[in-house]
């Protein structure tokens, strides 16, 4: 440890038996020392979503911060970043689109993890309040390490090797998706990403079942139409209450979903007059298998 290092005292408290930890006790904006920051990533891996406490960051603060847990990536939609951050980009219910309009709010959020139609999508996602609606408007984190391996055997065996065929945005979402990520679709001439159906996380070798309902145009061997039935009876019987956690931010959450062990999805139910504006970023992962 560096002499002028203060050490800091990391505390980890279960939010619920099979999801979630808060961590309090540190100041991301501080050096960390090499075992404290393990223990933060092992946290993270363990628990499959942390909140840690109380940080106060500018936008190139967070992104320093998120470089605790890896390499950043880009966001694929470079429309809304943060200033003088180009690895933080925005979510906010106030952007506007390319024409200088609202930008759609879809109300109607599926169970995802994020950027499935990259090579290599983010292993962790983190998000950073700015402006709160003043309740409401969180994040629901879903354990689907812990939702897998509570499926009967005979699903296990039939998703294990299911294969999925995304594009950055599926024909089932195109009714709903904002008008700039259908035009920055077609430019993408039908570039196809064949992604696994159930990940294996490569830190703990476990299996958690993986995928985008917006991304997926099919399952291997299915039509569209059959995919996003069969997804939607998966999510019906793996997702249960124990393995749920909806978080409700305060000012000053850092929260951080470890990707390879969860979907997440945004909630909706707060008072869209109000500003819900929070940076987000992302962690880069390796290829998924």
């Amino acid at each position: 440890m560096n002499a002028l290092t203060k050490k800091q005292t990391m505390k980890v408290t279960p939010i619920k038996e099979h999801i979630g930890a808060e961590i309090t006790g540190l100041d991301l904006r501080q050096p960390l020392e090499e075992e404290t920051r393990q223990a933060l990533y092992d946290a993270l891996v363990d628990n499959v979503v942390i909140v840690i406490r109380n940080q106060q960051f500018t936008a190139p603060e967070f992104a320093n911060a998120g470089r605790l847990f890896g390499d950043l990536m880009e966001d694929q939609n470079r429309r809304y970043l943060a200033p003088g951050e180009p690895m933080v980009s925005t979510l906010s219910n106030r952007h506007l689109d390319s024409n200088g309009k609202q930008a759609k709010v879809s109300k109607t959020a599926t169970w995802h993890t994020d950027h499935t139609n990259q090579e290599f999508p983010p292993k962790f996602t983190s998000l950073y309040p700015i402006e709160l609606p003043g309740g409401g408007g969180g994040t629901a984190v879903f354990n689907s390490r812990a939702g897998f391996e509570a499926l009967p055997q005979d699903m296990k065996d039939r998703i294990t090797d299911m294969k999925t065929a995304n594009n950055l945005v599926s024909s089932a979402r195109a009714n709903v998706a904002n008008p700039d990520n259908m035009r920055d679709q077609g430019a993408l001439d039908g570039k196809i990403m064949i992604q696994p159906l159930v990940q294996t996380h490569p830190d703990r070798g476990s299996k958690a079942i993986w995928f985008h309902t917006g991304k997926t145009e099919n399952i291997l061997g299915m039509k569209p139409k059959e995919t996003q039935e069969f997804l939607a009876e998966l999510l019906e019987l793996a997702i249960k209450p124990e393995f749920t956690y909806v978080h409700e931010y305060t000012l000053g959450d850092m929260l951080i979903v470890d990707n390879r062990s969860a979907l997440h999805q945004a909630r909706f139910d707060y008072d869209h007059t109000k500003h819900r504006h929070l940076y987000r970023l992302l962690v880069r992962g390796d290829r998924p298998v």
